[in-house]
């Protein structure tokens, strides 16, 4: 362990965030956290809002700033949060997101199929567990819900986490859009608990309001915009084209990191060794061999790359319902006349998907509102017609993206 020592890191969302307790201090010194530094937050949507930069580093150190505000609010409300359990849930929000890959969720079951972060999170928790010498071990049972205080892990993982308290104000401080903003703090201040459960006091009610309509206008509005969808769709098809051209063109394709051996070698068995090369994995590989790519002599390849990086994206549209098989035919067949290609590569230029988000998901972790007279009422059971109705419905959006 690292000698008692304090830190003071000016975050341009907060202000200052204080470091000061030696578990904390390895955790951001470890290679696999200072790993989140070149991985950015927002994946692609820079290039619609040109100041959403902010990496991975920046959201795990805002969400660990909240999460011992959170810590605090409900202390002095006289719950019963020792000093052990502070910093195990402080480390939990630290490293909840370290499993995260290139450009984040854009590239999620593309470079790594069948594995998501969360999992990936877990075992690179277990990992640095060993080389702390199990001063995770709290850590990770409020990570995976198996402590018997479940409001610490509904502080990380819920509807109503810090998790997304953070994103959200963070998300919207550097795209510059204020819709999404939310009062964190007036909602921080408003947390209690109940039964080992974590709730909201009555007078809280709007202020949660707030914060699920800020995350639905954020989704619609940034990370669901057509322009960021089209660039995010671009470099995953650059992705799928390269996984496929790989049996016969590896050599061609070599990057010199460790995109060659996932794209080419990997096992699809997520071992400590093949976790160690994962965690080699950043953004800065990804550009750098998109890079390379295009100047690739197959001409799929070279052009998605190419138009990718000078930000000539796919022409998208966004609609309520889904598009007409002719329309659909008749895109096709304009893009394989425009660039010389036939049917068997059409995927790559010109295809349709479905966009969705649910901004309150009731049947999974809910946001329990505790009333003065010590009732309870999941929000969606409040007397709020947009809370009920809007709110808690999933949004379905049919997309086409093409080059034409």
């Amino acid at each position: 362990m690292l000698a008692t020592r304090r830190k003071i890191i000016n975050d341009p969302v907060y202000g200052f965030i204080t470091i000061q307790h030696p578990l904390i201090f390895s955790i951001i010194e470890h290679p696999y956290y200072q790993r989140l530094r070149r991985i950015q937050q927002m994946a692609m949507a820079q290039l619609v809002y040109p100041g959403a930069v902010h990496t991975r580093l920046h959201h795990s150190l805002g969400a660990y700033h909240l999460m011992g505000n959170a810590v605090n609010e409900l202390r002095n409300k006289g719950f019963d949060i020792s000093e052990e359990e502070e910093i195990a849930v402080k480390a939990a929000i630290l490293l909840h997101d370290i499993g995260h890959g290139p450009f984040s969720h854009a590239l999620e079951q593309i470079l790594i199929p069948n594995i998501g972060h969360e999992q990936l999170s877990l075992q690179i928790m277990e990992v640095m567990n060993n080389n702390f010498k199990g001063a995770l071990d709290l850590c990770i049972q409020i990570f995976t819900n198996q402590y018997y205080k479940p409001f610490l892990h509904q502080l990380i993982s819920g509807q109503l986490d810090v998790d997304r308290m953070d994103y959200l104000s963070r998300d919207s401080f550097f795209s510059g859009v204020s819709e999404g903003v939310i009062g964190y703090d007036r909602i921080l201040k408003m947390l209690t608990i109940s039964e080992g459960q974590l709730m909201v006091e009555e007078k809280g009610i709007y202020s949660v309001e707030k914060f699920l309509v800020a995350r639905r206008q954020m989704y619609w509005q940034v990370y669901l915009h057509k322009t960021v969808l089209s660039a995010e769709k671009m470099l995953v098809k650059i992705m799928e084209r390269v996984r496929f051209m790989y049996p016969s063109h590896g050599e061609t394709l070599n990057t010199g990191s460790q995109i060659d051996y996932f794209l080419g070698l990997y096992n699809g068995i997520m071992d400590e060794v093949n976790l160690a090369k994962f965690c080699l994995l950043d953004d800065i590989d990804v550009i750098s061999a998109i890079k390379k790519w295009r100047f690739h002599s197959d001409k799929i390849l070279a052009l998605l790359c190419t138009r990718f990086l000078n930000r000539s994206l796919y022409k998208s549209r966004i609609q309520a319902e889904p598009f007409e098989p002719a329309f659909i035919k008749a895109k096709e067949q304009e893009v394989m006349d425009a660039f010389g290609i036939d049917k068997a590569d059409i995927s790559y230029l010109c295809f349709t998907g479905i966009a969705t988000n649910t901004t309150y998901q009731s049947k999974e972790e809910k946001i329990n509102i505790l009333y003065k007279d010590g009732t309870v009422k999941d929000i969606t059971e409040v007397d709020n017609t947009m809370i009920q109705q809007n709110l808690s419905s999933t949004v379905k959006k049919f997309y086409i993206c093409s080059l034409t």
